[in-house]
C-alpha cells in the first residue's frame, strides 16, 4: 500500500526529476521552488544569450536614445535589460519606457531604470502595442530592442498605426548542447518532467531530445509558450495559468 498518498506531509512532487532548461539566477530560483515541492531539479541550460552581431547599429541606437530621439523605448525581455545595463545606456527623462511584463519591469527597476507602462492584461508584444497605440494617437518615434529571432509583431503593429519605429537587435539566442547523461536520462524516462520556458527552449527540446517518452510531462510556462511549443512539435501536457 502506498502510504505517501495518505501522508498530509508528503510533498506533491516527491520522487520527480524535473529538467530546468535555464541556468543563472532564474534557474536557481526555479530549482529551489522544485526542491520545496519534493522534486529533484536537473539544471540543463538549453539556450544562452550572445551579443548582437551588429554592435554599430545597437550603439548608434543607444546614442540616439541618450540624446532624446525617442518618445518610447520598448523592452520585451529581462535579457534586453542586461544589454542596456552592460552598455550603460542612458534613458533620458523625455523618453518613456514600456516593459512587456512584471518580470521585465522588475529587471529594469533593479538596475535603476524607471518603467512607465506594463500591459494591464496581455503581457505580450501584441498587448504592449495595443496599449501604446491607445496612449499615442499621433505618430511618435519608438525604439524597440529585440532578440534576433523575435517575431516583428510589435514593430509591425506600431508601424501600421503610423508610428516611426526603429527596430534594433540587442542580442541573439543560441542553443546549448546538453550533456550526454542528460540526453540519456530524458530518452530513458528518468526525467519525469521538462519545463519549457520560451519558444526557443521548445525548439531546443524538440531538436536535442528526439525521443521523449509519452510518460514525460511537458510543462509550458504560459499559454503563449505552449502555442510556440506545439508549433515546434512538442505535445504539451501542462500550461501554467500565469
Amino acid at each position: 500500500m502506498n502510504h505517501a498518498a495518505q501522508d498530509p506531509h508528503a510533498k506533491p512532487l516527491g520522487g520527480w526529476r524535473v529538467l530546468v532548461p535555464r541556468g543563472g539566477p532564474w534557474g536557481d530560483g526555479v530549482a529551489a521552488s522544485l526542491r520545496r515541492q519534493g522534486a529533484t531539479p536537473v539544471i540543463a541550460p538549453l539556450i544562452n544569450f550572445a551579443p548582437t552581431r551588429d554592435h554599430e547599429t545597437l550603439e548608434k541606437a543607444l546614442a540616439d536614445l541618450a540624446a532624446g530621439a525617442f518618445r518610447w523605448l520598448t523592452v520585451t525581455s529581462a535579457t534586453t535589460v542586461d544589454v542596456l545595463y552592460a552598455y550603460r545606456a542612458t534613458i533620458p527623462a523625455s523618453t518613456k519606457v514600456a516593459a512587456v511584463g512584471e518580470t521585465t519591469s522588475a529587471a529594469l527597476q533593479a538596475v535603476g531604470y524607471r518603467v512607465d507602462l506594463v500591459p494591464e492584461r496581455d503581457n505580450s508584444a501584441a498587448g504592449m502595442a495595443e496599449q501604446l497605440i491607445a496612449l499615442e494617437p499621433e505618430p511618435v518615434d519608438i525604439l524597440t530592442l529585440r532578440s534576433e529571432i523575435a517575431k516583428p509583431v510589435l514593430t509591425r503593429r506600431l508601424s501600421d498605426a503610423g508610428h516611426r519605429v526603429r527596430s534594433v537587435v540587442a542580442y541573439r539566442t543560441v542553443g546549448v548542447p546538453v550533456a550526454d547523461r542528460v540526453a540519456r536520462d530524458v530518452e530513458s524516462g528518468r526525467i519525469n518532467a521538462i519545463l519549457v520556458t520560451s519558444g526557443s527552449v521548445a525548439e531546443q527540446v524538440h531538436a536535442q531530445f528526439p525521443h521523449i517518452p509519452d510518460t514525460t510531462v511537458i510543462a509550458a510556462i504560459g499559454p503563449r509558450t505552449a502555442r510556440d511549443a506545439r508549433r515546434a512539435g512538442l505535445e504539451v501536457d501542462v500550461v501554467a495559468d500565469t
